[in-house]
């Protein structure tokens, strides 16, 4: 067993799962034995590593702690491969075989921007697992008109089938994070329900335009796009429409 004298860093925003009873719930719903490839995302402590390391077929993990890395690094051999870096500037690309089966207990305070540049990788991804903020969680699996409905709601919906699967406990990290935390399943879809978007970038810049002046009508928040707004969504707010309004908005134009 790894010894765990390594300290949580503030820095990389590390809280350390450490109950057993949370760590085989997860380790179930991963079922690594099944998948092609496991990529796990912040290792830390090795946690969920040491068992995925003896189910995974194919097992890499990302890390940027360079002392996790060296506490780690003794358990990786043969089809395992640890990789120290930046998850943010990683290229998913460059791992094989595929597909990829992601997870992860994402650092909280990158944990968006994390999510958006995996899923410039959806083609190659199954299935992602991942310990995040409820209320990030909560954004995800919204529905136009809740306060939680936004611009993270949309991009994972048209990407992903989103799968709330159970609540953890701050008690269950060291340091225990302020926050209650949930463990989501996101499982790309083959081909979008939502159906094609001709232009992907378009797509995104009007789901963040409209939400970045979510207070304000779809006409005055994209002035600043060359968008031809149908009559019936004018004096809408971003909030109030939904996956297929957006898909829609940017195939119109």
């Amino acid at each position: 067993m790894m010894k765990m004298m390594i300290q949580a860093r503030k820095r990389f925003s590390q809280n350390f799962l450490h109950d057993q009873g949370i760590i085989k719930q997860i380790i179930d719903a991963v079922d690594a034995a099944s998948r092609t490839h496991v990529v796990e995302i912040g290792p830390g402590r090795g946690a969920l590593t040491l068992t995925l390391l003896q189910q995974a077929q194919v097992f890499s993990a990302i890390e940027i702690d360079r002392d996790l890395i060296e506490l780690l690094k003794p358990h990786f051999q043969n089809s395992a491969t640890l990789i120290e870096s930046d998850v943010l500037k990683f290229d998913f690309a460059h791992l094989t075989p595929t597909p990829l089966t992601v997870i992860g207990n994402l650092p909280y305070n990158i944990s968006t921007p994390i999510l958006f540049h995996l899923l410039k990788f959806k083609k190659i991804i199954d299935s992602m697992f991942f310990m995040l903020q409820k209320e990030v969680v909560l954004r995800m699996a919204a529905s136009p008109g809740s306060k939680e409905y936004g611009r993270l709601s949309v991009m994972v919906q048209y990407v992903c089938e989103v799968d709330p699967l159970f609540l953890v406990p701050p008690s269950a990290f060291e340091p225990a994070p302020q926050v209650e935390s949930m463990v989501v399943r996101l499982k790309p879809y083959k081909k979008s329900p939502y159906g094609e978007i001709a232009d992907f970038t378009k797509f995104a810049n009007i789901v963040q335009h409209a939400f970045g002046q979510r207070r304000k009508t779809l006409r005055n928040a994209l002035k600043a796009l060359d968008v031809i707004i149908p009559e019936a969504l004018t004096s809408k707010r971003a909030g109030e429409l939904s996956v297929d309004d957006f898909v829609n908005l940017a195939n119109a134009n």
